[in-house]
C-alpha cells in the first residue's frame, strides 16, 4: 500500500522549523511494510489543505496529516478533511468534557475556542491524546470507491509519536496486508555520483523488485537498497543478492555494506590490523580528527592529532624542518610527507596521516591555486603523498579533503 504524509504548518515553509517528524513516521511505517511515496508540506491556508488532500487521496491508499489540529483560527486540518471528503463536522460531547476536566487540573477557566478541537469528521474515531489537549481522529472510508485510511494526528513530537504508535500503528497493523521492508546501505568514497551510476545502473535496473537511490555528498555515495515482499526472508534475500553484485562492480570505492560511516570503517580496519593512527592537520584545523573521535571507542587505535596551522607549529609538534618549508612552501608534497613522518615517529603511531592545502577564498597563486591540498599517509615501510584539486567554497574544500584523506588511509590498511 502506498502512503503520503502530509505536514501542516505554515511555519515549516520557512527557514526556521523543519519537519521531522516524518522521518519517524517513514521508519514506523516501513517496519510494517507500508512505502512512503509521497510527503507533503503544505501551509494553514484552507484551499491549499483541501488541494494536498484531495491531491493524496488520488495517489496513496494511507493518508498522515500531521499538526493544525489546534484551537487557533489557523488550525484548519479537521475543515479541510471534511470538505475534501465530503464529510460533515460534529461536536462531540465526550471531547467537550474531556476538555472542560483538562482546563480544570490546570485551574484556570478554558477559552471558547478551545471547544473547537472537540470537532469529529462523522464516522471518524476519536484518538485519545494523554499528552495534549487536541485528540487524533481515524477514518477508515472509501474515495471513488478505493480504501482510504486517513489519519490525524497532533504536530508536536511528543503528542505525535506517542499517539501514532499506541493508537494508528495498531490499526494500521489490523488493516494493511504483511509485507516486510529489507534494507541495505552500500556506501563509496571518492567516486562521482554519475560515474557511480554508470557502473550500477546496469546492475540494479535489472532487479525491478528493489528500489534503488543514489545520494552524493561530499565525496560520499551512498546506494540505499529497498525490497518489499511477504516474508522478511524473500526480501533480505533480494537485498542482498543486489548488494553483492553491486559491491563487486564498485569494488575499487566501496567502503561499507552496512551503511556505516568512513570514520568507523577506517578505525575498525586500525583494530583488525592492531595498528594505531594519529594525524597533523593543517588545512582541515582538525575536522579528521572530530571525525574519528566521534565514533565511540576510537581511543582504542586514534592516538591523537595536532593542528599545525602555522609552519612554526609544523617545526615544533611535526618535527617538519624549516629548510623544508621555506624552500617547497608550506602547501607541498615534500611538507604533507614530512608532517605524515613526523607525526608518526612522535607519537609512535603505526601511521601517520599529514595534510596541508589551501582552503581559500584567500592564498592562492597561480602555480597553487585555492583547492590545491596534498596528503601524505606514512607507514614503517612507505610514506606516500596525493595531490588533489578541490573546487568550491572553503567548507567545501575542507570537507572534501578530511573525506580523501580518510579514504586513503582506509585503502592503505585494506
Amino acid at each position: 500500500m502506498k502512503a503520503e504524509i502530509i505536514a501542516v504548518g505554515s511555519e515549516m515553509l520557512t527557514p526556521w522549523r523543519q519537519d521531522s517528524n516524518s522521518l519517524y513516521l517513514t521508519e514506523k511505517l516501513n517496519e510494517i511494510g507500508v512505502t512512503v511515496n509521497f510527503k507533503t508540506i503544505v501551509g494553514d491556508r484552507r484551499k491549499d489543505l483541501v488541494s494536498v488532500i484531495c491531491t493524496a487521496l488520488g495517489r496513496a491508499d494511507i493518508i498522515a496529516l500531521m499538526g493544525g489540529l489546534g484551537p487557533t483560527e489557523d488550525d484548519l486540518t479537521r475543515e479541510a478533511v471534511g470538505e475534501a471528503l465530503h464529510i460533515k463536522l460534529r461536536r462531540d460531547a465526550a471531547q467537550v468534557a474531556n476538555l472542560h476536566a483538562r482546563a480544570a487540573t490546570w485551574r484556570m477557566p478554558m477559552p471558547e475556542n478551545n471547544l473547537k478541537q472537540a470537532d469529529v469528521l462523522d464516522g471518524a474515531t476519536v484518538l485519545p491524546n494523554p499528552n495534549g489537549s487536541a485528540p487524533g481522529q481515524w477514518l477508515d472510508t472509501t474515495h471513488n470507491g478505493y480504501r482510504k485510511l486517513v489519519f490525524l494526528i497532533p504536530g508536536p513530537p511528543n503528542e505525535c509519536f506517542s499517539l501514532f504508535d499506541n493508537e494508528c500503528l495498531p490499526r494500521l497493523c489490523e488493516a494493511v496486508p504483511r509485507r516486510h521492508i529489507a534494507k541495505r546501505v552500500l556506501k563509496a568514497a571518492m567516486i562521482g555520483e554519475s560515474a557511480a551510476d554508470k557502473i550500477a545502473a546496469p546492475i540494479y535496473t535489472t532487479f525491478k523488485d528493489v528500489e534503488t537511490t543514489i545520494l552524493a555528498k561530499t565525496g560520499d555515495i551512498t546506494l540505499t537498497l529497498l525490497c518489499t515482499k511477504p516474508t522478511l526472508e524473500e526480501a533480505q534475500q533480494r537485498v542482498d543478492e543486489l548488494a553483492g553484485r553491486l559491491e563487486e562492480a564498485l569494488e575499487e570505492w566501496i567502503y561499507s555494506s552496512k551503511g556505516e560511516a568512513l570514520e568507523q570503517i577506517v578505525l575498525d580496519y586500525l583494530g583488525f590490523r592492531n595498528a594505531t593512527l594519529a594525524t597533523a592537520e593543517s588545512c582541515t584545523g582538525g575536522m579528521i580528527a572530530e571525525r574519528i573521535t566521534s565514533v565511540s571507542g576510537s581511543s582504542r587505535s586514534f592516538l591523537g592529532g595536532a593542528v599545525v596551522y602555522s609552519n612554526e607549529l609544523k617545526t615544533e609538534f611535526a618535527g617538519v624542518a624549516p629548510e623544508l618549508i621555506e624552500r617547497y612552501g608550506a602547501v607541498s608534497a615534500e611538507v604533507a610527507r614530512a608532517l605524515a613522518e613526523g607525526i608518526r615517529l612522535r607519537t609512535g603511531a603505526t601511521i601517520g596521516l599529514g595534510i596541508t592545502g589551501i582552503a581559500g577564498p584567500t592564498g592562492g597563486t597561480d602555480s597553487k591555486p585555492v583547492g590545491l591540498v596534498y596528503i601524505a599517509v606514512s607507514d614503517a615501510e612507505k610514506n606516500e603523498v596525493t595531490e588533489r584539486n578541490f573546487r568550491g567554497a572553503r567548507d567545501r574544500v575542507r570537507e572534501w579533503s578530511a573525506q580523501q584523506a580518510l579514504d586513503l588511509v582506509r585503502r592503505r590498511l585494506v
